[in-house]
């Protein structure tokens, strides 16, 4: 039961109906008794704006920002951490004193998941292929570098995105043309991908595995199905 001095928070995004963070977030609330609501906030590119500068007068505690907006709120924020700084992308927003402040908490989730589903993967064991270059694709490719991965190879549709994230990641850190996608699996000892292909509704992400070591860490951060097309392709 919710009352009218309950905490609000949300997750924006477009589309946002994948998200499993309304049933999580507010199944806790409940089995803790905490008086709040989590919604979900389907929020089209052009009103990025005016949603979350909407916040505070929403009397809303904060929100998550999931794909395709975590890069693009940034300039709508007052304040940011130095992680979401150097990632260039936030994931959660915090209203204090009317005030929003973002951070970054994809690239310590990433890797706690990635230890936890993969707890013989060692950063050392050789290069990590990242699939996308948008804002998750920086989270976990800032988490990786932190890591001590080798080399990080970046495979994006767009070229263009995938140079500006290689050259902020340092020399470690290498593009690969998307036609060449498959060439990039080549040892490799982890590939991630990063984007919404795969996904519920989204088509198929095309990648030959044919070049994949057999020892290979393969993971999607995509969790709507929970084994996706890429998963599936690699577990056979």
């Amino acid at each position: 039961m919710i009352s009218g001095k309950a905490r609000i928070a949300g997750v924006i995004g477009w589309p946002v109906d994948h998200s499993r963070s309304p049933r999580l977030q507010n199944y806790w609330l409940a089995r803790h008794k905490i008086d709040g609501a989590y919604v979900p906030l389907a929020v089209a590119p052009d009103r990025l704006e005016a949603a979350v500068r909407g916040l505070p007068a929403l009397g809303f505690a904060g929100a998550n920002v999931t794909i395709p907006h975590k890069e693009a709120v940034i300039p709508f924020l007052d304040a940011i951490d130095p992680v979401a700084a150097r990632i260039g992308a936030v994931n959660t927003i915090v209203v204090q004193d009317g005030r929003l402040h973002g951070s970054n908490t994809d690239g310590f989730g990433f890797l706690e998941n990635l230890k936890a589903g993969a707890p013989t993967w060692r950063a050392d064991a050789g290069p990590a292929v990242v699939v996308g270059a948008g804002g998750a694709a920086k989270a976990v490719a800032w988490a990786l570098m932190d890591a001590g991965v080798p080399a990080l190879r970046i495979v994006n549709r767009t070229r263009a995105r995938a140079d500006r994230l290689a050259l902020a990641l340092g020399s470690t850190a290498s593009v690969v043309d998307w036609s060449a996608r498959a060439e990039a699996l080549r040892e490799a000892a982890l590939v991630v991908n990063t984007t919404a292909l795969g996904m519920t509704g989204q088509p198929a992400l095309d990648l030959d595995l044919t070049d994949l070591p057999a020892a290979t860490v393969v993971n999607d951060i995509v969790y709507q199905p929970t084994e996706t097309p890429l998963l599936a392709a690699a577990r056979a």
